[in-house]
């Protein structure tokens, strides 16, 4: 995550210009139906998480067993940091500092960055194998919804190999991946933007416009979305809030939002939420940036529906 720059890019909705990020990705009407059901599990697969921070909804948070502590060793860890932003948009109790999307749900914390790593860049990395592993381990665990905030390091072709099974069988099992873009400002794809079943996530500033560092392609713009990426408020490691921005803060704005539809509507499979999700943003893509969420959108295409 990190700071954003503005970047024009076509007109929005006058409606969202200058909203706010619950406001932007018509969020709020959503969330006022309810704070999510704790059947439907998040997998939030990223550092570890300051378990016993006061705003935080720690009843409805679970560890997934086998990896690396869910609680922070070191708060002032880049990993530490980065987990407990991302879980304070999805978890955060309601009324405080963060979007706190869904704290009704499920949230399995994966962690998958080691507090002793140094920081790359603004988004933690990971190997394929182990983020693969990471996602087979919270499938496994329950999770309905995949939250991914990380950035591929030493990929290989049998890594990327390894990375797609793990998501082909997430498909397979009705787990919806979402995965942030990334924050190295090119043009392009990876093996997890580039995969069928992942709902790529591009980071918009307050107008729904491109952010600058928020990287774009053909299979992010035909398959994903966008969401809040910049000045984002969400938890800090010390107690204080937190500014940060970039799609690792887009990302889970995408997947709370999920969360919520499934909630809301328990019966509706995997594939018809993606559906909802994807016809609400609009089914025509012919750019490099994805349209804006639109939860309430979302609801609504669900809502005619008989299950």
């Amino acid at each position: 995550m990190r700071p954003s720059r503005k970047h024009p890019m076509g007109p929005v909705p006058r409606a969202r210009q200058q909203a706010g990020p619950l406001e932007l990705v018509n969020l709020l009407p959503v969330m006022e139906r309810g704070e999510g059901q704790p059947e439907v599990a998040i997998g939030l697969i990223d550092g570890p998480v300051v378990l016993d921070h006061p705003e935080l909804a720690t009843e409805t948070i679970r560890e997934v067993a086998g990896r690396l502590g869910a609680a922070c060793s070191r708060a002032s860890s880049a990993a530490c940091t980065h987990g407990t932003f991302v879980a304070g948009v999805l978890a955060a109790k309601r009324g405080g500092s963060a979007p706190a999307i869904c704290p009704g749900c499920t949230l399995l914390v994966c962690p998958i960055f080691s507090e002793t790593t140094t920081r790359n860049g603004d988004v933690p990395s990971a190997t394929p194998e182990a983020l693969a592993d990471a996602i087979v381990e919270s499938v496994n665990a329950g999770a309905r919804i995949v939250n991914l905030s990380a950035a591929l390091a030493q990929s290989s072709l049998r890594g990327e190999q390894t990375l797609e099974q793990a998501l082909n069988d997430a498909a397979r099992r009705g787990t919806i991946v979402v995965a942030a873009a990334g924050n190295q400002g090119t043009v392009g794809s990876s093996a997890i933007t580039r995969h069928p079943w992942v709902i790529p996530v591009a980071a918009s500033d307050p107008k729904g416009r491109p952010i600058s560092e928020s990287n774009l392609g053909s299979s992010i713009g035909r398959r994903g979305v966008s969401a809040p990426g910049e000045n984002i408020i969400s938890l800090g490691t010390n107690g204080n809030p937190q500014i940060s921005g970039g799609t690792s803060a887009a990302a889970p704005f995408v997947t709370g939002a999920i969360a919520l539809l499934w909630s809301e509507f328990p019966s509706a499979s995997a594939t018809r939420i993606k559906l909802a999700v994807m016809q609400a943003a609009g089914l025509t893509r012919r750019t490099i940036f994805p349209p804006l969420l639109d939860a309430w959108a979302a609801h609504e295409a669900l809502t005619g529906q008989s299950w």
